[in-house]
């Protein structure tokens, strides 16, 4: 039997390391197009099967014109990280484990390796040991699983039990946030019943920052269950909402608050970029990814919950079938998931290799780099700096040309980027989360966007 799995894995070994080394030379953008990939991967199903290592050899060849090199140094777009060694060799073994997670009598192991990276997060990202926390997917499930922690404490405060009751006639609860919240937010309010019209848009002050005198009036004389949403890095400007002003006020008034840092949290690990975070400990829930900042393996993010009580009362659940341990700790009673991956192990293996400095570091130096990249683009004649880098996120703009100069800067292969429309323009969105990126990546992706704008002014005179 050993010899029919390691003649599979010798093959996806071989596969990989041939990505990884091609990962400065080859094109980052995926050059197939769709029919290209349908005709390679649309093979007709045999009857009798392949043999395992053939079926590998054939997918990696079909499937490498399609992947992109988000795992390089100069893809931009869509703040999606590297993957660091640690984390994809122990992803590998959590897949090779092929550990059920919901409970310690599951996995004992993957259950205390869950517990001890989760207390880590919690240290590096300066949140409260005492919060309760949990592995989901993503920050959309992450949403979820703190919004629906709001949902039973703020129905609870009001003397509905929302998990036996539903939501029929249950007070509706506000969502107080901005217009440039994460479309995530959208979605796990319509999975949580708590529905979008109940999504109220606060105005900006000039730093797209919630404004606090409009938080105020919002909440004024209101006596509606309320979730304020606040922003630890909008996802084009990297902004962050006054958290020492804005929680107070939401606290005052006996709101919720949620802190959105999906990339943004990670700030907290650098003591350059801290204060960006100053107050936010207040908060009631916050939620980041593993897979943006932290360069571990997607799916993986942390939800974060203040209030454990409410946490467990919104997912937790007892049946005769399950086996729950005394004093360890069950994840199933903190995720909306029970079968689930052992996700903790890529997290525990990258946090021991970095270490705290480590972390730090990798904050510090993709911030930097951001800053160089889009303020070196926007001296370019032609280009325009909308929003240079807080952290690690930037727009640049090109009149009218945006959307051609960023499919034209993709064709050469040389970097990748994606567009956004901010405040009725449309933009480039700069994203630099992967440890993979060095100076070089900069000054080679400075170039290749020098030599797209001079072709463009050429083709037009």
């Amino acid at each position: 039997m050993s010899d029919e799995y390691r003649a599979s894995l010798e093959a996806a070994l071989r596969h990989a390391v041939a990505y990884l080394d091609e990962l400065d030379t080859a094109p980052v953008g995926a050059p197939a197009s769709l029919d290209e990939l349908r005709e390679r991967l649309g093979v007709p199903l045999t009857d009798g099967g392949l043999a395992p290592d053939r079926v590998i050899d054939e997918l990696a060849s079909a499937a490498h014109d399609g992947l992109h090199r988000s795992s390089g140094g100069r893809f931009f777009a869509w703040v999606i990280g590297g993957t660091l060694p640690a984390a994809i060799a122990a992803d590998w073994l959590a897949s090779a484990w092929d550990q059920n997670a919901p409970h310690f009598s599951t996995s004992p192991a993957a259950a205390v390796a869950e517990e001890v990276a989760g207390a880590w997060l919690k240290d590096i990202l300066r949140l409260p040991q005492s919060a309760s926390f949990a592995f989901v997917t993503g920050s959309q499930m992450a949403h979820v699983t703190c919004l629906a922690a709001a949902r039973h404490g703020l129905l609870a405060q009001r003397g509905w039990d929302v998990e036996t009751k539903g939501l029929a006639g249950a007070p509706a609860i506000r969502i107080l946030s901005s217009d440039q919240r994460h479309g995530s937010i959208d979605r796990a309010a319509r999975l949580l019943g708590l529905g979008t019209n109940h999504i109220e848009f606060l105005p900006l002050d000039a730093n797209d920052r919630i404004d606090a005198h409009a938080l105020e009036r919002a909440l004024k004389d209101r006596d509606e269950p309320a979730i304020v949403l606040l922003q630890a890095g909008d996802i084009n400007t990297g902004a962050f909402d006054p958290f020492t002003t804005l929680i107070p006020i939401a606290k005052r008034h006996g709101a919720w608050v949620h802190v959105d840092g999906a990339f943004g949290l990670w700030a907290a690990a650098s003591p350059k970029y801290a204060h960006l975070l100053e107050g936010a400990d207040a908060a009631d829930s916050w939620v980041t990814d593993g897979h943006k900042w932290l360069n571990v393996p997607f799916d993986c993010a942390y939800a974060f919950i203040a209030r454990s009580d409410a946490h467990y009362g919104a997912m937790s659940h007892r049946a005769a079938y399950l086996t729950h341990h005394a004093v360890a700790r069950d994840a199933g009673d903190w995720t909306p998931e029970w079968s689930r991956r052992a996700r903790a192990f890529p997290t525990y293996a990258v946090l021991r290799t970095l270490g705290r400095d480590g972390v730090a570091d990798l904050i510090e130096r993709c911030s930097r780099y951001a800053y160089n990249l889009v303020t070196r683009i926007g001296e370019l004649p032609g280009a325009e700096v909308l929003a240079t880098p807080i952290i690690n996120q930037g727009l640049v703009a090109f009149g009218e040309r945006t959307d051609d100069v960023i499919a034209a800067i993709n064709a050469t292969g040389e970097a990748f980027f994606s567009g956004t429309t901010w405040h009725g323009r449309r933009a480039m969105r700069v994203s630099v989360c992967s440890w993979r990126t060095t100076e070089q990546d900069i000054d080679r992706t400075v170039n290749a966007m020098a030599n797209v704008l001079r072709s463009a002014r050429t083709s037009r005179s």
